[in-house]
């Protein structure tokens, strides 16, 4: 299992190497996930997370966006996989785990560090969250 700490990496950079990789059969913890960066505009960012969350209503049944930190990186990897729901998608999908922080199990075991500069625009995906 490879264990990745998060915090300074590009979503969409990470997102598609660990796809890449949990395709291939290997296993990810991703901690952190209130740390990572997503590059642009703040303002344009803002406003497209809340305009996805504000379409789910009695009329329409989906696609239903996320809300915790955690849930919008594995949303964001999931969106990588081939046929997430069946196929080698989904065994793929499942061997990737997200956590808010780092979990005490994963407090003494070697870390991957992830992401390296920091773009000029950018925001983190915690500023998003509900909760």
């Amino acid at each position: 299992m490879k264990i990745i700490d998060a915090s300074g990496a590009r979503l969409g950079r990470l997102a598609s190497y660990v796809a890449k990789e949990a395709l291939k059969g290997e296993e990810f913890a991703i901690l952190n996930c209130e740390e990572i960066i997503i590059s642009g505009n703040k303002k344009m960012i803002k406003e497209k997370f809340e305009k996805k969350r504000r379409m789910i209503g009695a009329g329409q049944k989906g696609p239903k966006h996320p809300k915790p930190a955690h849930m919008i990186v594995k949303r964001a990897i999931r969106g990588m996989l081939p046929e997430h729901r069946f196929g080698r998608g989904r065994p793929a999908f499942k061997r990737i785990k997200c956590y808010k922080g780092i979990p005490l199990e994963f407090t003494e075991s070697k870390k991957i560090i992830a992401g390296k500069e920091k773009p000029i625009k950018f925001s983190k995906v915690g500023e998003f969250t509900k909760w």
